[in-house]
């Protein structure tokens, strides 16, 4: 991974995957600095953000480097200047990017014309370190990912596509319900069932929710119209209404079902109000591991080698459980 862009989730192996997880779990139990002593990181986000770059902007410091946030106004891709000027320029000041774009394209322009590693934030085709850290917190939660069961509720969105991939690179199985018109990509799902032949997952989309909780491990959910999408709002309302994670719903799955949300939600769209403090509830961990997951990849693409020489206190963990 070191010095490589990390843009999909597509551009790790399962390896990959269950490195990150474990060295990840090693790093939230002893503290691991300096890494990236004397490296300065632009965070180039057309989108605004909390967790996203408030868990990076910590991380880098946390490991010794230098992060400095570019906002919408300040970048200004195709309008203040072209995207590959932007991407050549920051090249020359800086060790690494971490973009947060609206388009996939974009990001794939400006890291093709980048010449420092370039991760991915948040793109409309995938949000790859929400789905790095959903699995951290899953394994975490679970010690296994392999044979576990994962149900998405709602829109085959950003999150949808890196969740898919990643789950088929581990071994989790990936269900999804969405309403016709809003399923996970054609290009995605091809990629996900090819990576899962060789993890032996199981993929499943459908149009009904009842049907894809039923004894399920985890049921996951996201709002139903992400930023950039407003002007859809009321017709997402009406394509979604009977896609709302409740109560009822949740009582399908296990006994000991974890409920996950990449956050913000819209309480009373796709989740009830209420219902991120139930005791099936994870969300919350779900958003401080975004730091210690891309604590752990920050360090692995830019890094000294301190830290793959340390032995795991995890040692032996693999995804397999």
């Amino acid at each position: 991974m070191k010095g490589k862009d990390l843009l999909s989730v597509a551009d790790l192996s399962a390896a990959d995957v269950a490195q990150l997880i474990r060295k990840a779990l090693d790093g939230k139990q002893k503290r691991v600095s300096a890494l990236l002593s004397g490296k300065a990181f632009a965070l180039v986000f057309e989108k605004p953000s909390l967790r996203t770059r408030v868990s990076f902007e910590l991380a880098i410091h946390q490991l010794g480097g230098y992060a400095f946030y570019l906002s919408p106004d300040e970048v200004g891709f195709g309008k203040r200047e072209p995207v590959s000027d932007v991407a050549r320029v920051l090249s020359r000041y800086v060790d690494g990017i971490i973009a947060r774009t609206f388009s996939h394209h974009t990001l794939e322009t400006f890291a093709e014309h980048a010449t420092v590693p370039v991760i991915n934030a948040l793109s409309d085709l995938e949000h790859p370190c929400q789905a790095l850290s959903d699995l951290l917190t899953i394994y975490e939660k679970h010690q296994k990912l392999r044979g576990l069961t994962l149900a998405f509720i709602g829109d085959g969105n950003n999150v949808a596509h890196s969740l898919l991939l990643a789950a088929s690179l581990a071994g989790l199985n990936f269900y999804i319900a969405s309403p016709p018109g809003y399923q996970v990509r054609e290009e995605v799902l091809k990629l996900g069932k090819e990576f899962a032949k060789d993890s032996g997952s199981q993929i499943w989309l459908t149009h009904e929710p009842r049907r894809v909780v039923k004894d399920v491990d985890i049921v996951y959910t996201d709002v139903w119209t992400s930023m950039g999408q407003e002007a859809e709002a009321e017709r997402r309302r009406i394509a979604f209404a009977g896609y709302q994670v409740d109560d009822e719903l949740l009582a399908l799955a296990k006994k000991d079902v974890l409920l996950m949300h990449p956050m913000p939600a819209h309480c009373g769209e796709e989740i009830a109000p209420g219902l991120l403090d139930s005791p099936a509830s994870v969300v919350f961990d779900q958003a401080e591991n975004r730091l210690h997951l891309q604590k752990t990849l920050l360090a692995e693409i830019f890094g000294n080698s301190e830290l793959g020489k340390e032995k795991s206190v995890l040692s032996g963990i693999t995804t397999s459980g």
